[in-house]
């Protein structure tokens, strides 16, 4: 299998975002299966994501088939606003009326070794297994100006390798807590989709597309799914030091 990357530049995060939408509208109505499992992102592209598809795509898209999970979560509560889970509920789930019975989230009100235990749960109650690890349909990641994806920092580099489906991660800065699914995981996907746009972005973006520099780093070189598809979304800021 070629493991060679899509990558797909638009004009600024808004022309990502909505051609993304088009790509999931066309991907999703593609699946075969009666569930699709997906786990999405936080942050300032997924936001407007949420917004165009559900201004835009709440008839055209298979909701009933859908199952969304969190590839990271903050250890908050669920109506916090740093609460990615909130950020979704209020842009895209509420507006579609979608069902509560199809929504996973992580329970970051609770300890977070707890929280990380019963989101592993979860995780393989409703996923099917590829070589005895969960495999999303779908993961949606997003990439810091560290080079940090999900909540794998790379203070944190052993969680690319951890044995668990979900570890607690915690924020270089502030210290926060959060419950991150681990690089087996996410590195098992039959799809893997980079959202990631701005000016602060590039440099990061450069090294790792052209295997230069600090690139092994960052915890985002290193999603390459085994046996799935990986593809970059990106705007002309984060592009901008690419040939």
């Amino acid at each position: 299998m070629d493991d060679t990357p899509l990558v797909f530049v638009s004009v600024d995060n808004q022309s990502v975002a909505e051609n993304f939408a088009e790509w999931f509208k066309t991907w999703s109505n593609k699946q075969s299966g009666a569930r699709i499992t997906i786990a999405l992102s936080g942050g300032s592209t997924p936001k407007v994501l949420f917004q165009a598809l559900a201004e835009k795509y709440a008839e055209d898209i298979p909701w009933h088939k859908i199952h969304f999970f969190w590839g990271d979560e903050r250890c908050v509560a669920p109506t916090h606003d740093d609460s990615n889970y909130k950020m979704t509920k209020t842009l895209l789930l509420d507006p579609i009326n979608f069902p509560e019975n199809q929504v996973h989230r992580v329970k970051g009100e609770i300890d977070p070794e707890v929280a990380a235990e019963d989101y592993e749960r979860q995780i393989r109650l409703h996923l099917e297994e590829k070589e005895a690890w969960p495999a999303f349909d779908l993961i949606i990641l997003g990439m810091g100006s560290d080079g940090h994806t999900a909540s794998i920092f790379p203070h944190q580099m052993e969680l690319l390798e951890s044995d668990r489906i979900c570890a607690v991660a915690t924020h270089p800065d502030s210290g926060q807590k959060r419950v991150s699914l681990t690089g087996k995981v996410l590195n098992n996907a039959h799809q893997v989709c980079f959202l990631v746009t701005g000016d602060s972005k590039k440099e990061k973006i450069v090294e790792i597309f052209n295997e230069q520099g600090q690139y092994q780093a960052y915890p985002a070189f290193h999603i390459r799914p085994v046996h799935g598809a990986l593809s970059w979304h990106i705007d002309k800021a984060a592009a901008a030091l690419l040939k």
